[in-house]
């Protein structure tokens, strides 16, 4: 099954795209996971975008297309999978439908996942990070058994730029411009199932696998 993750940064894409993953087995293909790593690494692509994601901007298409062209052609992805922060635009949404019907396959369900603005910013701005390992904290929610360390390899945890408050409403108005279109450019092609994303992970999860079920996810 092939499926998309929409919803405001914050909201829980990614956590549950890693369940679906676990439950399910299709790969998730985070461009931010993606991007992340080209930054990590200082490529040109990093350098490139690393200037967008601190400004609290988005990567610029032909860079984030690019990567998600090749992912989808790796085996893993034949199956199925699940776009997590991609496409972002209608522009890149036009986009991802002309790359999968190439392959005659398509988009089965777009999952838009719905969290208060106040809960997003208390989400986000909570977040830390482990810059050698890339697993992702929460002071609140999944805080570390050391403070301020890494559970799995025990370096220093860091507050992403873009989790910063001052980025952090510079994402949401550039979400509230550009992506949220996205909702209407789905729900017209019916693809779009309008999903709760308040409260606690397992319950979220709960609500997100009765729908995959019932479109015959196995």
């Amino acid at each position: 099954m092939r499926l998309v993750f929409l919803g405001a940064p914050g909201v829980g894409k990614g956590t549950q795209a890693d369940r679906v993953t676990a439950q399910f087995g299709w790969p998730k293909v985070s461009t931010g996971d993606l991007l992340r790593e080209a930054v990590r690494k200082q490529t040109e692509l990093g350098i490139e975008a690393k200037k967008s994601m601190d400004a609290g901007k988005l990567v610029p298409d032909t860079v984030v297309i690019g990567m998600v062209r090749e992912k989808l052609a790796e085996p893993g992805c034949q199956n199925g999978f699940v776009l997590d922060g991609f496409p972002r635009t209608v522009p890149q949404a036009e986009e991802l439908q002309r790359l999968l019907h190439a392959r005659g396959l398509n988009i089965d369900r777009v999952i838009n996942f719905r969290v208060s603005r106040e809960d997003v910013i208390r989400r986000l701005s909570g977040r830390r990070s482990c810059p050698q390992c890339q697993s992702v904290f929460h002071l609140d929610f999944a805080p570390p058994k050391v403070s301020g360390q890494c559970d799995r390899c025990g370096t220093a945890l860091v507050q992403r730029s873009d989790d910063k408050p001052e980025t952090i409403e510079a994402r949401l108005k550039v979400y509230d411009e550009q992506t949220a279109p996205l909702i209407a450019y789905y729900q017209t092609k019916g693809l779009l199932s309008d999903l709760d994303g308040s409260g606690e992970m397992a319950a979220v999860y709960g609500r997100l696998s009765a729908v995959l079920l019932g479109l015959g996810a196995q």
